[in-house]
């Protein structure tokens, strides 16, 4: 597997201090005066792996959606970022968002311990799940995060670890969009305890994490064997039947324009029928694209439009 290398962002966003916040503290409200909003609060959260959260200008201190954005192998959430855009789509939104970092392995790169097909590839013991839950908590201590409303977006080794979120945690994730990424090879390693709405956006010309599945590993000095993992649509049927989602699923959804690239279409399957409240399991299939897709302008709020339209009943 060829390592995923984005754009590098030429300035992060500095922490202005190294206080963590305060676990059971009142959420932020809008009007008081230390505030932080339209701007990443300047204290970190998450201890040892800090990362900040961007609180949008429209915040009130009202219940207000979460979406994490998780990083590629090798890449880092603020190239992440960089790439899809998805801070000023936060804005626009007013949805609270963070893109933090998983733990680097020993070839340097990034990874996220996900799936047993990607990516820990030197026999790493990070419990990334249980981190970035706790993020969701902790994010929760300083502002209102929604319970109900609570996201997941990744690309490539984010993607799985997106749907790793979603089969240990589906008592807080309403959502996740995976770009690129795939399931457990085994559906049964996946035992989500509540609906949770699915995207899978892949291309069909995908090498990296092919579209009809395939092998990743093993790489030179690691511990990983080769193993397998499931393609686009299997995926997707995999998480139709965890929702209850009738099938055959409806293929007669109308192409959508997300990529920029000439040529290219996106065709839309999307399980509904029957799926149990309120869950939905959508495919978007870019035809002749590659692991890195060249996204237009409307993919990424199109993308949250996605999440933002699934909330989990209760909270």
């Amino acid at each position: 597997m060829r390592t995923l290398v984005l754009p590098i962002l030429a300035l992060l966003v500095a922490a202005a201090c190294s206080e963590k916040p305060q676990a059971g503290a009142a959420p932020v409200d809008a009007g008081d005066s230390d505030a932080i909003l339209g701007e990443y609060d300047p204290v970190p959260f998450g201890g040892s792996r800090p990362v900040e959260l961007y609180v949008p200008s429209g915040y009130t201190g009202a219940p207000t959606p979460l979406i994490i954005l998780l990083h590629g192998y090798s890449a880092n959430g603020a190239e992440e970022d960089l790439y899809l855009g998805l801070r000023e789509v936060a804005e626009s939104k007013t949805v609270l968002y963070a893109h933090p970092d998983g733990t680097t392995d020993p070839s340097g790169n990034d990874f996220w311990n996900a799936t047993d097909a990607c990516c820990n590839f030197y026999g790493s013991t990070v419990d990334d799940s249980a981190y970035l839950a706790s993020l969701v908590t902790e994010f929760g201590t300083r502002y209102a995060v929604d319970p109900t409303r609570v996201y997941f977006i990744g690309h490539s080794n984010g993607a799985f670890m997106a749907y790793r979120m979603a089969c240990d945690h589906a008592d807080v994730v309403a959502a996740v969009v995976s770009i690129a990424g795939a399931m457990w090879l085994e559906p049964s390693k996946c035992t989500p305890t509540s609906p949770v709405s699915v995207l899978e956006v892949h291309g069909t010309a995908d090498t990296e994490i092919l579209y009809d599945g395939g092998t990743i590993g093993p790489v030179d000095g690691g511990v990983q064997p080769a193993t397998a993992y499931p393609g686009a649509t299997t995926t997707v049927g995999d998480w139709a039947t965890f929702d209850g989602c009738s099938t055959p699923p409806d293929t007669s959804q109308p192409s959508i324009d997300i990529d920029g690239n000439p040529g290219t279409q996106t065709n839309v399957t999307r399980y509904a029928a029957g799926c149990t409240t309120p869950s939905e399991v959508d495919l978007w299939t870019i035809e002749n694209e590659g692991h890195v897709p060249g996204f237009n302008s409307s993919f990424a709020p199109m993308a949250f439009d996605f999440l933002l339209s699934h909330a989990r009943p209760g909270g």
